[in-house]
């Protein structure tokens, strides 16, 4: 009898691992199958983590019919995710923003399509979005937000300055990214960082102390007395008389770097013979010119007393952009520089800027407005 139970007993014991063994083996192709899913998520881009969230709502199908896609990614890793916004987010550009999931669901219940929302994430950064995400729904969004500088952080300064002065919309847009909407001379922002590409005019300021990290002396053949300027400036317009030499062309350096104090004698000194009124008109203000960031070069001709008349001045126009010159002032951009025509004042900006400012005849403003300004 016992040995009858203990057969029995053998035999249960038996039966439970086969069973284990069969649970076991089902596990393995359970997860085996699993991480095929998986897989087939994580190899065209998205996360662990998204891929898990995507199969336990059963959208792989959906998923990997749209390929990559970053929103989707960032949706379904997101706490933020709502499954009826699941085709908006997958035709809405990705960006780096750490709240974009939550923006994009407060933006579409606002009202605003795929492509607005996309035009909104492009043109400001997770804070700017998350501000502007706040407001109801605006009307003049395609208006400024054509331009890929505009910024969405100034929406309603746009909106105020263009109904108030009757702008369109590019000098509206260009004139509050480089807060020349306030008072010449005394609504400004100072500069305090040297660069190449740098700006300086009515509006942005240079405190007295400052001076280009690289002022150097120029070379006495080149200037038409002890003059000193930036280095890298320097460099580039010894390549451009050089060039302009072996045309039997010669330029002279008249006027190179001018510290802060400098700046203020010469204005002393045009106020005490024209009056105020020219010095407004015509000359910088101490902290304001060019000539303090040792870029800006005054150049004329020893073949010709009014450098505007000379074969030299005609020389520059076709080939300064060549070496990294700007013609700064001119008559076509005197409505944005506020400085007249100026055909001997060349600024130094990179063969970058001077390139593009030359082939499409606009100012180092705006120039500076859509490459430079972008923060």
């Amino acid at each position: 009898m016992a040995k009858v139970k203990r057969l029995k007993l053998k035999s249960s014991v038996v039966n439970i691992f086969k069973i284990i063994g069969i649970i076991l083996i089902l596990c393995l192709a359970v997860f085996i199958f699993y991480r095929s899913q998986i897989k087939s998520l994580t190899s065209i881009g998205y996360s662990e983590k998204a891929s898990n969230e995507i199969l336990f709502s059963i959208k792989k199908d959906y998923v990997l019919s749209k390929g990559e896609n970053k929103t989707l990614n960032a949706a379904f890793e997101s706490s933020d995710y709502k499954e009826e916004y699941l085709d908006n987010y997958s035709k809405i550009n990705y960006h780096e923003h750490k709240n974009l999931i939550k923006n994009i669901n407060t933006l579409i219940k606002r009202g605003y399509s795929n492509n607005h929302i996309n035009i909104i994430l492009s043109h400001g950064n997770d804070s700017d979005v998350t501000e502007f995400a706040k407001k109801d729904k605006v009307k003049y969004l395609e208006e400024f937000y054509y331009l890929d500088y505009a910024k969405l952080r100034y929406y309603d300064k746009y909106v105020e300055y263009s109904t108030t002065t009757g702008e369109d919309e590019e000098t509206t847009v260009l004139y509050i990214n480089l807060g020349m909407d306030g008072e010449v001379y005394k609504d400004v922002e100072i500069v305090d960082e040297f660069s190449h590409t740098m700006l300086v005019n009515k509006y942005k300021k240079l405190e007295e102390d400052f001076e280009p990290y690289d002022l150097s002396d120029i070379p006495e053949e080149y200037a038409s007395s002890e003059l000193q300027a930036s280095k890298m400036a320097i460099d580039a317009f010894i390549e451009m008389y050089n060039a302009a030499k072996r045309e039997d062309l010669e330029l002279v350096i008249n006027s190179a770097y001018r510290s802060y104090q400098t700046q203020v004698e010469l204005c002393d000194e045009y106020r005490n013979l024209y009056g105020q009124s020219y010095v407004d008109r015509y000359v910088a203000y101490p902290g304001h010119s060019e000539h303090q960031t040792g870029l800006a070069f005054d150049i004329g001709s020893t073949s010709s007393r009014v450098f505007a008349d000379s074969e030299e001045y005609k020389w520059v126009i076709d080939n300064a952009h060549k070496y990294g010159f700007i013609l700064r002032f001119t008559t076509k951009g005197q409505s944005i520089t506020g400085f007249r025509n100026e055909p001997w004042h060349i600024r130094f900006v990179g063969k970058t800027a001077s390139e593009y400012i030359y082939k499409n005849k606009i100012t180092y403003e705006e120039y500076y407005a859509m490459f430079v300004d972008l923060d």
